[in-house]
């Protein structure tokens, strides 16, 4: 039976609805490690440090499918929750058309200026080859990939997030069979990684865009529009804090290669690399919830149904609260297994990559807090505050400890960074949702 956006959600309907989400997310964030094994493995240490060094670039461009994506969904949702359809066909369109020129324009940019970019990110003689070869090569997909972050959203608003996880697992499945075959296989080294997720990412960006277009049963389709600037705008507005959440993330992680190859040198940005693979996956489960919980929130704010925003504002924090300690206590015990899987060929890698990982885990007992904050305001079209979290959490907070705790306390500061910003942020966000409570009736 179809869960609809209008239902009152138990604990297990709640689970129900936001598990593909969640799967989608951690699938996603599988598959995108499956380049970072084969290229560590295969190819080497320094591959695998450039690509580390310029996966920031590429996320910030990507954020903007995010952005368009995660402020889309909510403007939709409670546009729909106002019985208001076609209004709300009218907006999705739009927005997917718009996204993917700006794609378009961002990727001939990216491909222009890798020279510049690797140069700015620090990459040594060794990496700039390597380092502009996989940006020019990735810049072909990315489009698709923005119409794929942005999809991800939409498909839990229309109701259909099982779809959206079928799909992911459809071009993950590329990706990794594509990795064994161009790099494991062929030898084709860092430009095989690179080409297997270009044609991933444009699986995954084309799939859904012929399913909106085609007729089908949802309450979404992609169909004939017309410029409504303040749509894009309010949409922006609302994803903001997404685009800044990823952007910042992107720019701090710029930051930090530069720190630890001056603190810890390649293998401080190669064991970084390690450690953001495993959180992808690890944070990718907050981000999940987050993004599958927010189109119902979004839905019955536009409804004006109160009781249903005080229930699932209450089961949230009960299933994130169990979710973080989880996650803590699996990370710290199971840290040396995790790492093995991408730099078991090198001892003296490997050591530092677990002493890191013990000491960036701690970061999960408020991160999902934080990130499921973030969204809840976004979900109430307040990209305000949601934004001001973001910025603090990923980027205000995150500057001052990247520069300050090495200060105070070397190379293990950097790996502390994390854990300092979003315990600081937790207190942020527990205050905001505190202030706003009569305001939105949760």
């Amino acid at each position: 039976m179809t869960i609809q956006l209008s239902d009152h959600f138990t604990y297990r309907k709640l689970i129900r609805f936001t598990l593909p989400s969640i799967t989608m997310m951690i699938f996603t964030s599988i598959y995108g490690m499956v380049d970072g094994f084969f290229v560590s493995n295969y190819v080497g240490s320094i591959p695998f440090a450039s690509l580390n060094l310029v996966m920031p670039f590429i996320m910030i461009l990507s954020a903007v499918g995010f952005m368009f994506g995660t402020g889309g969904t909510a403007l939709v949702s409670m546009t729909l929750g106002m019985e208001n359809k076609k209004k709300a066909n009218e907006i999705f369109s739009l927005l997917v058309y718009v996204l993917f020129g700006c794609g378009v324009c961002l990727a001939l940019f990216g491909a222009l200026a890798a020279p510049q970019v690797s140069t700015l990110l620090g990459a040594t003689k060794q990496m700039m080859p390597y380092a502009i070869l996989y940006i020019r090569i990735s810049m072909i997909s990315l489009p698709f990939f923005m119409l794929q972050n942005l999809f991800q959203s939409f498909l839990v608003t229309a109701e259909r997030p099982k779809l959206g996880l079928k799909i992911t697992i459809l071009a993950g499945c590329t990706n990794m069979f594509l990795d064994w075959l161009f790099v494991g296989h062929l030898g084709w080294g860092l430009a095989g990684a690179a080409s297997a997720t270009v044609i991933s990412e444009i699986t995954g960006g084309s799939i859904p865009l012929c399913f909106f277009f085609l007729p089908n049963s949802t309450t979404l389709r992609l169909g004939k529009t017309h410029m409504d600037t303040q749509a894009i705008l309010k949409a922006s507005t609302n994803g903001a804090s997404e685009f800044l959440s990823n952007a910042a993330t992107s720019l701090v992680g710029m930051l930090y290669n530069l720190q630890l190859l001056r603190y810890a040198g390649t293998n401080g940005v190669a064991a970084y690399g390690v450690i953001m693979y495993v959180n992808f996956i690890f944070a990718s489960i907050f981000f999940g919830y987050t993004m599958g919980v927010s189109p119902i929130v979004g839905y019955h704010y536009g409804a004006q149904h109160t009781d249903e925003l005080k229930g699932l504002l209450r089961k949230s924090t009960i299933m994130i609260l169990i979710t973080s300690l989880v996650l803590t206590i699996f990370s710290e015990v199971g840290a040396t297994f995790l790492v093995q899987i991408f730099v078991g060929y090198d001892a003296a890698l490997m050591a530092l990559t677990v002493h890191g990982f013990h000491l960036y885990s701690l970061s999960y007992l408020t991160m999902g807090y934080n990130t499921f904050g973030s969204g809840f305001f976004t979900a109430l079209n307040n990209g305000r505050i949601s934004a001001f979290l973001s910025i603090m959490r990923t980027l205000i907070l995150q500057l001052i400890a990247i520069y300050a705790l090495p200060l105070l306390l070397g190379a293990d500061g950097l790996w502390l960074v994390t854990t300092l910003a979003n315990t600081i942020c937790f207190f942020l966000t527990i205050w905001t949702l505190s202030i706003n409570r009569e305001e939105y009736q949760y």
